[in-house]
């Protein structure tokens, strides 16, 4: 009988304990939630130096026709990887004041030159590049 009366008081003991802990957890659990609600109040505030709405503007302009993105190249070359390469070194050692590079167009690699603002600095180039490579020609790329 004494040993059914210390288990019961143990347990009793036990009981007091979890239901502690239950309440310690909900009371938490309560000023996690109430905090968290305030956590989404703010201002934010934006300093910009008075020149980017200037820059803007200009880019914006710059992007209008005949500027950037509305260029002329020329295609001196177009077949595959290795004969693009002998050519672009070929035109290289010829010419530098031009750029030019390998563009990777299904089924060809193609060899293009300049950046030229309007089509006749591009022709202009155009005539000198033929001498040396006479399939060249002037296109303007397509904007993707």
């Amino acid at each position: 009988m004494k040993d059914n009366v210390i288990f019961l008081y143990i347990r009793n003991l036990n009981d007091k304990a979890l239901n502690r802990k239950k309440i310690l957890i909900a009371f938490s659990m309560f000023l996690g939630i109430g905090f968290t609600g305030f956590a989404q109040e703010g201002k934010v505030s934006i300093q910009q130096d008075s020149l980017i709405p200037k820059l803007l503007e200009m880019k914006t302009e710059m992007g209008k026709p005949n500027r950037i993105g509305d260029r002329y190249k020329i295609q001196i070359f177009s077949g595959d990887n290795n004969a693009a390469s002998n050519v672009l070194k070929d035109y290289r050692a010829q010419f530098k004041q031009w750029p030019s590079t390998i563009i990777y167009d299904t089924p060809n690699y193609k060899v293009w030159v300049g950046n030229y603002r309007n089509s006749l600095e591009a022709d202009r180039a155009l005539n000198q590049i033929r001498n040396s490579f006479p399939s060249a020609f002037r296109f303007k790329p397509e904007r993707n």
